[in-house]
């Protein structure tokens, strides 16, 4: 594979062996792979004077003139001064990944996890998904030349499934919830020809592909970390990048510190959050998930362990919100700042909740991150206000 001079593979983050850059999980132990670096020393003089992710290939794994991209990062770090008074704390910057080509963060983690499987010589690059994922894999794949396959559950919203199809991809909807779609596609992929490469949930390259939020905050932030970041987490990858990217730009000299991450889901599926809580080292499978928020409702978290491991290392925690609440931080989010749909409410409630906990602390620079374009959930947000006589 084409890879970066300081890339040299991947390692288990649970046994910490080494293994290739062509595996998706550990061979010895299936835990949660990641990139492996010899991290230069850097300077902001020594990055590329561009834009997005690309400005940051000293730490990423591919060349950018070998990554398949369609434009994707650069997203805005919006200010929020009416939301940080209200919590208490310095300063509240929301990270709009909304922004990006297809509308959520996703666009970031398949464009290195398909990069990785074009590289292998994919013929068709297949993943399961609530709907955001298998969009932006569609639309990689198209980008790179070759087929994609979504299996996402009857439930996904619409908007997500006419883009995989208008983008190119093949689509399997299965009746039911997420962890039916991972059924399906565990059956296919058991009975796939050997063209077909997974870039599912849990992918190293969709964890460092996570990374690029990391670096591009701390650039906005003239190389100073935030002192907290709150993400609304689902599978925990990219829980994962986060820690990882702010601890790579830490190692390299770009900044000094590693914010503490927080992990904010829905309460009724909130496996990573809860065990935080819990000090667990792994999460529990939810038996009965049941939220509106249709991107977080993940029972079985892919990267779950990693995740935890990585909230630890930050220093962070886990907080578990209402879907009532989170409606509410949506709501506010739109009036506050830039369009937030019910994902990303995710995050501001979640640190409403946790600066009611005493989180934070009174010159504290939060970072909420937004996934979703907010006219992604234009539907759920609609529902909201006519429940309220709006």
């Amino acid at each position: 594979m084409e890879t970066t001079a300081a890339f040299r593979g991947l390692i288990c983050t649970a046994c910490g062996e080494e293994t290739d850059s062509t595996s998706d999980r550990c061979p010895d132990c299936g835990g949660v792979l990641v990139g492996d670096y010899g991290v230069p020393d850097l300077t902001p003089a020594d990055l590329p004077d561009t834009t997005g992710p690309g400005r940051y290939e000293p730490l990423r794994p591919f060349p950018q003139d070998a990554t398949v991209t369609l434009g994707e990062g650069a997203t805005p770090l919006v200010p929020v001064p009416d939301l940080a008074e209200e919590l208490g704390v310095d300063s509240v910057y929301v990270k709009d990944e909304g922004r990006n080509p297809t509308a959520s963060l996703g666009d970031r983690k398949l464009s290195l996890s398909v990069t990785a499987a074009a590289q292998r010589g994919a013929e068709r690059v297949v993943t399961p998904s609530t709907g955001n994922g298998a969009q932006a894999n569609a639309a990689y794949a198209a980008r790179a030349g070759i087929e994609s396959k979504g299996f996402v559950p009857s439930r996904c919203p619409f908007l997500n499934k006419a883009m995989v199809n208008v983008h190119g991809g093949d689509m399997r909807v299965v009746e039911g919830r997420y962890d039916d779609a991972v059924s399906a596609f565990d059956e296919e992929l058991a009975e796939a020809s050997d063209g077909w490469v997974t870039v599912a949930p849990g992918h190293p390259f969709r964890i460092e592909g996570a990374k690029s939020v990391a670096f591009e905050v701390i650039d906005d932030l003239e190389w100073t970390a935030p002192d907290a970041v709150v993400h609304p987490t689902g599978h925990g990858e990219t829980l994962v990048g986060l820690e990882r990217g702010f601890r790579a730009a830490t190692d390299s000299g770009l900044t000094d510190s590693v914010p503490r991450t927080y992990a904010a889901q829905p309460d009724s599926t909130a496996a990573i959050a809860d065990a935080a809580r819990e000090g667990a080292s792994e999460p529990a499978t939810i038996e009965h998930p049941d939220t509106i928020v249709g991107p977080l409702e993940v029972p079985d978290p892919a990267a779950g362990a990693a995740a935890l491991d990585s909230l630890d290392r930050s220093g962070g925690d886990g907080v578990a919100v209402s879907d009532k609440d989170i409606l509410a931080g949506a709501v506010d989010g739109c009036e506050m700042g830039p369009e937030t749909g019910a994902t990303g409410g995710t995050a501001i409630a979640g640190a409403r909740a946790l600066a009611d906990e005493g989180a934070f602390d009174d010159d504290d620079v939060v970072v909420l991150v937004n996934p979703v374009a907010g006219s992604k959930e234009a539907d759920l947000l609609r529902s909201h206000l006519m429940s309220q006589g709006i």
